[in-house]
């Protein structure tokens, strides 16, 4: 059996979280068919990054170097890949299914002719070479599990985000040797770079990002209003946070649409998700089901947000957040 390949998203020097959940979904396939895991790479950082993927299990780190390529460029990337596909012959392409990482697939399959399955959560591989792999994979944002086939010389897949348990305490008990960097560079067409990223804006100074703060605030059309966030962001403050919204407030224009938890915004894994006037719509509920803990603060006792809850907090938000927030100032003053 030939390799696995991950498109591996990396920032600040080091591999994204979704990225390391498809790694592992490759370090187990890669395992049980006695292959290798192998990453590929596009920007700043990229060879650090990759020579550090020994530790998740990959054997060669391939880097692509060209000037052009730094910044995202789905179709210019969709060409790297497809030449590593060809030079290289893996069984599978693997991807965090990231907003990146299930565009630069789908233009993989449309390149090659070859089919993808999105958000999978769980692959059996064939026995035997050339017979369908059996996958599970999310539909109807979550709330349906297909049990499907996927048939092709090369498997072309994204992991669900945050149904993929990482291993946090650092990589492989006892260390492992760094991968073998290869650098390469593609041939790619100018057409290829018609859509790419040609700026970026960095949140405020100090922000927390929402895909990676512990604890997240989120209100719903129970707010009221943009004026109403201040107290959630007092709130998320003290708990060292960050603060989401539901599709309602982002239409409203009460938040920026980077703060959306949903099937349309981001879909997170905190430790503890505090939902202030959220009723908990399905489109809502897998943006934020894989946190640890949710708490629910609404006037309705019947909301669906309830359903999943861990905690609940039945009463007006605008008088219950404000007392948690004083409650918290108490226990943490010096006494």
């Amino acid at each position: 059996m030939s390799g696995i390949l991950v498109f591996v998203e990396h920032a600040a020097g080091e591999a994204d979280r979704l990225s390391r959940e498809a790694l592992v979904l490759a370090g187990s396939l890669a395992a049980a068919a006695g292959a290798e895991v192998e990453a590929v790479l596009f920007g700043a950082d990229a060879a650090g990054v990759g020579a550090g993927l020994g530790e998740q299990g990959v054997r060669t780190a391939h880097v692509v170097e060209d000037p052009r390529l730094g910044a995202y460029a789905p179709a210019a990337w969709a060409v790297a890949i497809v030449e590593l596909i060809v030079a290289r012959g893996p069984v599978a392409v693997i991807a965090g299914g990231s907003e990146r990482g299930n565009e630069v697939l789908a233009h993989v399959a449309a390149r090659t002719g070859r089919p993808m399955a999105a958000n999978v959560v769980d692959v059996t591989v064939a026995a035997t070479q050339g017979d369908p792999w059996h996958l599970t994979r999310q539909r109807w944002a979550g709330s349906l599990l297909e049990d499907a086939e996927l048939r092709a010389d090369v498997q072309l897949l994204t992991v669900a985000p945050h149904v993929i348990t990482v291993d946090e305490s650092g990589g492989a008990p006892g260390g492992a040797p760094a991968a073998s960097v290869v650098r390469f560079e593609p041939s790619v067409d100018d057409r290829d770079l018609v859509g790419r990223v040609t700026g970026h804006e960095a949140p405020k100074g100090g922000a927390i990002s929402l895909a990676d703060a512990k604890v997240v605030v989120s209100g719903g059309r129970g707010v009221g209003s943009a004026e109403g966030f201040g107290i959630l962001e007092e709130l998320a403050g003290l708990l060292g946070g960050a603060v989401g919204g539901s599709r309602v407030v982002t239409s409203n224009g009460w938040r920026p649409h980077s703060d959306q938890v949903g099937q349309t915004g981001l879909r997170i894994a905190p430790d503890l998700y505090v939902a202030c006037g959220i009723s908990g719509a399905i489109q809502h509920i897998v943006g934020c089901k894989a946190a640890k803990r949710i708490l629910a603060i609404n006037t309705d006792p019947d909301s669906p947000i309830m359903g999943v809850a861990d905690y609940a907090v039945i009463g007006d938000l605008h008088q219950i957040v404000p007392a948690i927030s004083a409650e918290i100032r108490r226990r943490s003053a010096p006494d």
